[in-house]
């Protein structure tokens, strides 16, 4: 059988090769934030008021209290005009703080009481707090002071995070034990906790410091919130050995 023409098979031609794609390079992870850890105690003498120095605790408190760094002024942002003090609050409060004045003005017994009698207060400042209160002719000991009054450089307000609190319609009870039967002491003792506020020093505290109710330090309101991780850990030593009341989780 004659094969007809133009009717030959066609030879099969080789696949073209394709070439793979290129592999997209992943971006790097993020390295994760670093946590500040609490140093070791510092156990030296501490000189205090030039009237010679006192010797801490192994665990690095004085007269009670923990040592606490001062956070530079650079750092810290006024507070809101509401709380009508000209003082500064470190920036990390301010979401929360800002939350905790619009539900206080939410609520007609307090709205518009809610002040703050001191903020941040330097270390430089702590000191004309504490040793203005000994006496110029030495009256009074350094532990008696210690009970109403941090040392300088041992002081909460120094970190920023801390506000005492007080009322409008009652100034003379600003940073006294009446505080905590105003209207606006009750609600903070009610409400501050939902804004991530604690109260450092409650009643009967271990720690042996003064009651004060006045006195709230911000960790936020979780450990996730923004901002909250170097204040939990400044404040980890006393949180953990002396817990607020009421307290943040």
């Amino acid at each position: 059988m004659i094969p007809l023409a133009g009717c030959a098979p066609a030879t099969p031609q080789a696949p073209v090769p394709v070439a793979a794609p290129s592999p997209v390079a992943t971006p790097a992870a993020p390295p994760p934030a670093a946590i500040p850890t609490p140093s070791a105690p510092v156990t030296g003498p501490v000189a205090l008021c030039g009237r010679g120095t006192v010797q801490r605790t192994a665990d690095g408190r004085l007269f009670h209290h923990f040592p606490y760094p001062d956070t530079a002024a650079s750092t810290l942002i006024d507070a809101p005009p509401a709380l009508g003090a000209s003082c500064k609050v470190h920036p990390a409060m301010l979401p929360d703080l800002t939350r905790l004045l619009a539900a206080a003005d939410a609520y007609p017994v307090v709205a518009g009481t809610v002040r703050a009698v001191s903020c941040h207060r330097s270390v430089a400042l702590q000191q004309l707090t504490f040793c203005g209160g000994i006496g110029p002719d030495g009256s009074g000991s350094f532990a008696e002071r210690s009970w109403a009054s941090a040392p300088p450089g041992f002081s909460e307000h120094s970190t920023g995070y801390v506000i005492d609190f007080g009322s409008a319609t009652a100034p003379a009870c600003d940073a006294d034990a009446c505080f905590g039967a105003t209207p606006t002491g009750r609600w903070l003792r009610a409400n501050a906790a939902r804004f991530g506020f604690e109260m450092s020093f409650p009643a009967g505290n271990k720690q042996q410091v003064k009651w004060e109710p006045w006195h709230w330090r911000w960790v936020g309101t979780t450990a996730s919130e923004a901002g909250t991780v170097p204040a939990r850990t400044m404040f980890a030593k006393a949180r953990a050995r002396f817990p607020a009341e009421p307290k943040v989780d």
